[in-house]
């Protein structure tokens, strides 16, 4: 006989954890199914670090969310005692016709958020680390900070089983399918059924949601340390923001150096897009360290040699908003998918949503904006 479940999610990364953790906390009976150990570095929940912003560049409509973001995370800390969030302000710059700095300033503008603008000179005379054009502008603003990313995930991992879910490791999925009023998994080590199922596969929804009707697609990014031992004190979280910086082969962002690693900075984008996972490469070259190191020559001059590299996944959605939704066609099945490669600051917010539309049937709030139904 299958064993039985009120809801069972699959994928146990940022995400798929979170959701666990407000799915248990609210009674119900809990399976995580994770295909590789829990918090790998097979998927997008690794890296060290994650930024978390508030004068939100990609819409206004993510501010709210990022908000109510930082005081789940805030309250993951207290529950588990564990230091996930620190605070850092963040810089957004780009040359004056920057897309992501008027995306910052509608943002701020919208919401009424506290941001100071800044010339490129300005930016420079206040982190002597940049050379930044003269004529560029910068928003800097203090609601930001950067998240320890694996120990964020293994801190809902945690709270979820300290509310009675049961998380399996190394459990691929296979299938499911919707059966009656609910649905079945099918893993390689057995059958487990439920009324209900959360998908968060990370860019393994590409196979387990190809019905859905969104077509996502998978980008390789990588990550790269450098050392700024030279003149480490310049690189500090207290004299060195997060940044953001829109040029014209990137954008840019990087995090100031918190260990012997150094500064972490990587291009988001502007890499081939694929149709699977299967299809990205793991290892890393000296090709993925080339474009960023031209920009740290250009506008981070004293910046040493690579320290350290790794390889992560974006899921992609043609828009690049996230999807958070009911399956249109099973009413059983909540979805979670493309993050786009700025999810993982959301993640304890995505629970939360996916766990109150479990309990309720549906969601709360209004959740157009990341419907499937705007790709029909």
């Amino acid at each position: 006989m299958a064993a039985t479940f009120d809801v069972i999610v699959v994928g146990v990364g940022g995400m798929g954890s979170a959701a666990c953790y407000e799915l248990a906390r609210r009674g119900l009976r809990v399976l995580g199914l994770e295909q590789f150990e829990l918090v790998h570095s097979r998927g997008s929940s690794h890296g060290q670090t994650r930024i978390i912003r508030t004068a939100y560049a990609e819409g206004p409509e993510y501010v709210p969310l990022v908000q109510r973001a930082f005081e789940k995370w805030y309250d993951l800390e207290q529950f588990t005692g564990r230091h996930l969030l620190t605070e850092c302000a963040c810089l957004n710059v780009g040359p004056p016709d920057s897309e992501h700095v008027r995306g910052v300033r509608r943002s701020v503008q919208q919401h009424r958020l506290t941001a100071e603008e800044l010339s490129g000179s300005a930016i420079n005379r206040r982190f002597p680390a940049f050379r930044f054009p003269a004529d560029w502008q910068g928003v800097l603003e203090q609601a930001a900070g950067f998240l320890f990313v694996e120990e964020c995930v293994r801190a809902q991992i945690h709270a979820a089983v300290a509310w009675g879910a049961e998380i399996h490791a190394h459990e691929p999925v296979q299938r499911w399918h919707v059966l009656g009023s609910g649905v079945e998994v099918t893993t390689e080590r057995g059958t487990y059924q439920a009324a209900q199922l959360v998908v968060t596969a990370g860019a393994w929804a590409t196979r387990l949601l190809a019905d859905l009707g969104v077509p996502l697609r998978v980008m390789r990014q990588v990550l790269l340390w450098f050392d700024v031992r030279s003149q480490a004190a310049q690189f500090r979280r207290d004299r060195f923001p997060i940044f953001l910086a829109d040029v014209a082969d990137g954008p840019y962002y990087g995090l100031p150096a918190i260990d012997r690693c150094g500064i972490k900075v990587a291009r988001h984008y502007n890499a081939p897009e694929w149709d699977s996972p299967d299809q990205v490469d793991w290892t890393t070259t000296a090709d993925d360290e080339r474009p960023i190191r031209q920009f740290l020559d250009r506008f981070l001059p004293g910046v040493g040699p690579q320290t350290q590299a790794q390889v992560c996944m974006y899921t992609l959605t043609p828009d690049r908003h996230f999807v958070i939704d009911q399956h249109p066609a099973y009413p059983p099945v909540w979805v979670a998918c493309g993050f786009s490669g700025h999810g993982f600051k959301f993640a304890p917010m995505v629970g939360e949503i996916l766990a109150e539309g479990v309990a309720q049937g549906r969601f709360s709030s209004d959740m157009r904006f990341f419907s499937v139904r705007r790709f029909a």
